[in-house]
């Protein structure tokens, strides 16, 4: 019998509709629902994966990387510069470490897989503490500002480390990296005139012209064994300040995403979650769950003492820190689609990512939100 099209499309569809409404109801990240759905549907009706549905979960992940690199206000960077950069680099270093040696060295996993491991487990989800920032109220504030361009420069860093360690060194390399900084030099200079030229038209050039440039870089990316995400990433963060200025544009490309592409994504994700797997090793996933908060503590507590953070805006901070998800599913998902990692080794570490993005934000948000300092807002504002 031919494949009906329609027919997987619906139920994807209908999936994505399901998660956007127990989203809505229970107040969680869209993204996470996602996974969670994907994976009773992949367990309990065999979501069937067709090529055009690896080929929109791709565009999704590399969509959602740029648009999470379009979010950077570098000014926001540049004012809490030693604040933003140590606590990112030592949210990402010492996890990324810590899950590296335990999965080698205690695991007898071999370097490759260890490396998915460290990387998928050193994020921090920018889907999680943007949502948590702009429904708290908490974006406003200093604090909230140092929190989520720490979250930028960790994610960065994971991006640029599965760059490093999975990339094939040779010529079609440096042609890659070559083309992506000259395409990062370029690109905030040329953008701005050339939307000014098109304009707004309802065909959307200046999308397609965005697409057309993440399409070229990733068709490089792959030629050079490197991953699409990371140039998506860079460009991203050089077109933030024009992003944030135009946010309309910005809105067009954020609802095309998130209504019919990172749905496929995340949904695909969790399909390839094996139930069997996580009630055989339900320990092993709470020691990695519990490796990635006790290293994230271990970075980030000490830097928020050392920048004067009060003692609850410090736990908090660190909290924030310790959550993942998007950038953990790419780095768990590259490493199933190039055989690095194995489905159960892939469920493991995606359902350690999954707890990650709840555990230390329902403790946050539970006993440890700094609700003074908007009070100050609030008053700030009022008057």
């Amino acid at each position: 019998m031919a494949e009906n099209v329609w027919f997987i499309s619906a139920i994807w569809i209908a999936l994505a509709l399901l998660s956007s409404l127990i989203s809505i109801r229970i107040a969680l990240s869209v993204a996470l629902i996602e996974i969670v759905v994907g994976s009773l549907a992949g367990n309990l009706i065999k979501l069937e994966i067709t090529p055009w549905v690896n080929y929109l979960a791709s565009v999704g992940s590399i969509l959602l990387t740029f648009l999470a690199g379009a979010e950077i206000d570098p000014s926001v960077i540049k004012r809490n510069f030693w604040s933003s950069i140590s606590i990112g680099v030592a949210s990402f270093l010492l996890p990324f470490l810590g899950v590296l040696a335990y999965s080698h060295y205690i695991c007898g996993w071999p370097w490759a897989q260890a490396e998915i491991a460290g990387l998928a487990l050193s994020t921090t989800s920018v889907a999680v503490v943007y949502a948590v920032m702009i429904e708290t109220g908490f974006n406003k504030t200093e604090m909230g500002k140092i929190i989520l361009a720490a979250c930028f420069i960790t994610d960065l860093g994971t991006v640029l480390g599965l760059g490093v360690l999975f990339a094939n060194y040779n010529i079609w390399l440096v042609a890659f990296v070559l083309a992506t900084a000259l395409a990062m030099w370029i690109l905030p200079r040329f953008v701005p005139w050339f939307f000014k030229k098109v304009g707004s038209r309802i065909s959307e050039p200046e999308i397609k012209f965005i697409l057309l440039i993440l399409f070229s870089l990733g068709a490089l990316s792959n030629v050079a064994k490197s991953e699409a995400v990371l140039p998506a990433y860079l460009i991203g963060m050089v077109l933030a300040p024009f992003f944030l200025a135009e946010r309309v544009l910005a809105q067009r490309m954020r609802v095309m995403a998130f209504t019919l592409l990172t749905p496929f994504f995340f949904l695909k994700a969790g399909s390839l979650l094996k139930f069997g797997t996580i009630a055989s090793m339900p320990g092993l996933i709470l020691i990695l769950l519990l490796l990635k908060m006790a290293t994230k503590i271990l970075g980030v507590w000490p830097l928020t003492k050392a920048f004067a953070f009060k003692t609850k805006e410090g736990i908090y901070t660190t909290l924030m820190m310790s959550t993942g998800l998007t950038f953990g599913s790419i780095c768990a998902l590259f490493g199933l689609n190039n055989k690095i990692i194995d489905q159960d080794q892939y469920t493991v570490l995606v359902t350690a990512v999954i707890a990650s993005a709840l555990v230390p934000t329902m403790i946050a948000q539970k006993w440890f939100q700094p609700s003074h300092i908007l009070e100050q807002v609030k008053q700030v504002e009022s008057n």
